[in-house]
C-alpha cells in the first residue's frame, strides 16, 4: 500500500465510508497518518470495522453517523469531527448510490430526487460545511467521487445517476475555480467498474461480464486501487492539481 507521510495528524472526514471506496479511502488515509471521521448512515457494522481497523495500524479514527442529503446533518457531522480531532483538513464526498436502475418510462420524480440529493447535493452540503474553516485557515481539500457514468451516461436504467454525477464533477470543477485563491484545492475521481458492493447490488453478471470485455487491462477495478488515487490528490505530492477529474478505469474510457 502506498502512503503519504505529509498526511500524518491530518484531519480527514470520508462520507459514506462503511463500505467500498469510501471505507478502502479511509483506511488508506489512517495508515498515511490522517486522523479519520468514517461517517455511515446504515452500516455501521462497516463503520465501525473500518475504525478498527484503522486503530489497528496505528491510527486514529471515529465512526460518525449523519444523512449527508440533509444540511442539519452535514453540519452536526462536521462539529463531531471538529470536536474529535480538530478543523478539517481532507474532506472526501463519496456518499452516494444509484439505488435502483429504472429507464426513463419508470423513472419516477422522487426516485430522480432521491438520487440527485444522495449523489449530489450531499457534496454541496458537506463542501459548504467545512469551506469557510478552510479558507479562513488557507489550507485544505476536497476530494468528490464521481463515475465513468458522468462522462459515457452509465448502464442502461442509470441516466439519472449518470447525470447527477455529471453535476458533480463540473460542481468540482467550478468550486475548485472558487476555492483555489483561498488555497483550497478541489479534485474529482471518476471510478470505472470497480469491483464494490455497487456492482454486487445493481449490476448482473451478464452485465459485467460485457463491462469487462471493454476494458483494455481486462478486469474491474479495486476500491483500494480507487483510494491510492485519492490519497494521492490529499497530499503535497498533488500540490499544482487543481479542477482534476481522474479517470480511474483501466482503460474503459480514454480522455
Amino acid at each position: 500500500m502506498q502512503t503519504y507521510g505529509d498526511l500524518k495528524n491530518k484531519v480527514a472526514l470520508i462520507t459514506g465510508a462503511s463500505s467500498g471506496i469510501g471505507r478502502a479511502t479511509a483506511e488508506v488515509l489512517g495508515a498515511s497518518g490522517a486522523r479519520v471521521a468514517v461517517n455511515y448512515f446504515k452500516n455501521d457494522k462497516g463503520a465501525n470495522e473500518a475504525v478498527a481497523a484503522i486503530k489497528a495500524s496505528g491510527g486514529e479514527a471515529v465512526a460518525l453517523k449523519a444523512d449527508v442529503r440533509k444540511a442539519a446533518e452535514c453540519a452536526a457531522l462536521v462539529a463531531a469531527t471538529e470536536k474529535a480531532f480538530g478543523p478539517i483538513d481532507i474532506l472526501v464526498n463519496n456518499a452516494g448510490s444509484l439505488v435502483e436502475r429504472m429507464r426513463i418510462l419508470d423513472l419516477t420524480e422522487e426516485r430522480w430526487d432521491e438520487v440527485f440529493d444522495l449523489n449530489l447535493k450531499s457534496a454541496y452540503l458537506c463542501c459548504r460545511a467545512v469551506a469557510k474553516s478552510m479558507m479562513d485557515r488557507k489550507s485544505g481539500v476536497m476530494i468528490n467521487v464521481s463515475s465513468i457514468a458522468a462522462r459515457n451516461g452509465g448502464g442502461l436504467g442509470a441516466s439519472h445517476y449518470a447525470a447527477a454525477k455529471g453535476g458533480m464533477t463540473t460542481f468540482s470543477k467550478s468550486l475548485a475555480k472558487e476555492m483555489a485563491q483561498h488555497n483550497v484545492r478541489v479534485n474529482c475521481v471518476e471510478p470505472g467498474v470497480i469491483d464494490t458492493p455497487f456492482h454486487e447490488q445493481f449490476s448482473t453478471p451478464e452485465l459485467m461480464k460485457a463491462f469487462t470485455a471493454s476494458i483494455p487491462m481486462g478486469r474491474v477495478g479495486t476500491s483500494a486501487e480507487v483510494a491510492q488515487a485519492i490519497a494521492f490528490l490529499c497530499s503535497d505530492a498533488s500540490s499544482y492539481l487543481c479542477g482534476e477529474s481522474i479517470e480511474i478505469n483501466g482503460g474503459m474510457l480514454m480522455l
